[in-house]
């Protein structure tokens, strides 16, 4: 079998790279392993819906505001204006956009990615089929690694090592008589003794709901910190129907593509958003970059194409992900800081930049005034002039 594209790893960026590749009328293979879920919170913000036709059946629970917990207990709830963020289970969500890039006409196959073989001249695909058990070869003009944080279609490109977020959470059962929990609500928790370095989470995904937390970390025990964390919202009496783990990336790589016939998409090229650990949205988008870098590389027969993948990508969002790195590393490292950073969510104009931005991806431009403001307020925050809970 011969295929202009082969595009390996079927969640959100794959899955998106084979739609758009197989609409546009070119022969693609989508390779994915079956029967795992990946452990994620689960939010899509109203752009992606937009940009990636996401229909509103496949959205479990319709969040309209945002919980901040302090260290100290401390909290404050932010309305989310003119909208709503749309929350979605993985195992259905992924099934579903697999399927769609099927309909387009790609070709599924149920396996996992074994090698390149080159000896030919051609680029030879090799995997092993789940069902026989047997390795199986296909040509292929341009392979797309979007097979995740341990990519290793990435062996292919000469990439450097990336920081890594280990993130766990447990699928429950949704509370019916727990007061602190609201189905319409996310709930963040900023706090040293659930994650020394990011954050934990209660996520309502409509009949269930998502618990979880993420470190960069060795010695970090997930479960126990979940556990503390489901205590301490009233959440540990309730049914655990699974538990999932994985790491997730935190940096973009330097460089997407070999140079020849393999390009990069989503966790494998590092496209996660700091602070947030937002991805799904970013997945798409990645997804989308490397099939227009891939359709023009079909076209031309030119290897430079790409590099366009990386360039469209970070043109749009690098400067975001530069924005969050630092308030991750400026606020994440102790309690105190966490304190002022949620003292800070307390401001109505940070509430409205952060919400703008996050749901139209991209630095809102916004009030000067109440730059200068939300300015003074972080630096005096951050030289320590204030108290931690000033707001």
């Amino acid at each position: 079998m011969e295929y202009d594209a082969f595009v390996v790893g079927g969640g959100p960026s794959g899955s998106t790279a084979a739609w758009d590749l197989a609409r546009a009328g070119h022969k693609v293979a989508l390779l994915d392993r079956a029967g795992r879920i990946k452990p994620c919170g689960g939010a899509i913000p109203p752009r992606l819906i937009r940009d990636f036709d996401i229909p509103d059946h496949l959205l479990v629970a319709k969040i309209t505001s945002a919980r901040m917990v302090a260290p100290s207990a401390r909290f404050v709830d932010i309305p989310i204006e003119n909208g709503f963020v749309g929350m979605v289970d993985r195992e259905d969500y992924d099934e579903w956009l697999r399927e769609r890039a099927r309909q387009a006409g790609a070709d599924r196959l149920t396996g996992t990615w074994l090698r390149i073989e080159r000896e030919t001249g051609k680029t030879v695909v090799v995997y092993r089929d789940k069902e026989s058990g047997e390795e199986k070869k296909v040509t292929a003009r341009i392979v797309i690694g979007a097979d995740g944080a341990n990519s290793q279609v990435r062996n292919e490109v000469p990439a450097t090592k990336i920081p890594l977020v280990f993130a766990y959470h447990e699928i429950i059962a949704a509370p019916t008589n727990v007061a602190n929990y609201d189905p319409t609500r996310c709930d963040v928790y900023y706090d040293g003794r659930i994650s020394p370095d990011f954050y934990g989470w209660v996520f309502p995904h409509g009949k269930t709901a998502s618990i979880g937390m993420g470190t960069e970390l060795d010695d970090v025990d997930l479960k126990k910190c979940t556990a503390l964390l489901r205590e301490m919202s009233g959440l540990d009496k309730e049914e655990t129907i699974r538990k999932e783990g994985a790491p997730i990336p935190l940096q973009p790589l330097d460089c997407w593509d070999n140079g020849k016939d393999v390009v990069l998409a989503g966790d494998a090229a590092g496209v996660v958003a700091p602070s947030s650990g937002e991805g799904i949205y970013y997945a798409h988008a990645g997804g989308r970059v490397a099939a227009e870098a891939a359709m023009a590389f079909l076209k031309t027969g030119k290897a430079k194409e790409l590099q366009q993948a990386r360039a469209k990508f970070m043109k749009e969002h690098g400067t975001v992900f530069k924005v969050l790195r630092s308030m991750q590393d400026a606020y994440y490292h102790s309690d105190e800081r966490r304190e002022r950073f949620v003292s800070l969510c307390h401001d109505v104009d940070v509430q409205r930049m952060t919400f703008e931005s996050y749901m139209n991806k991209k630095l809102t431009s916004f009030r000067p005034l109440a730059h200068i403001k939300i300015g003074f307020k972080n630096l005096a925050h951050l030289s320590g002039l204030v108290s931690p809970k000033w707001v």
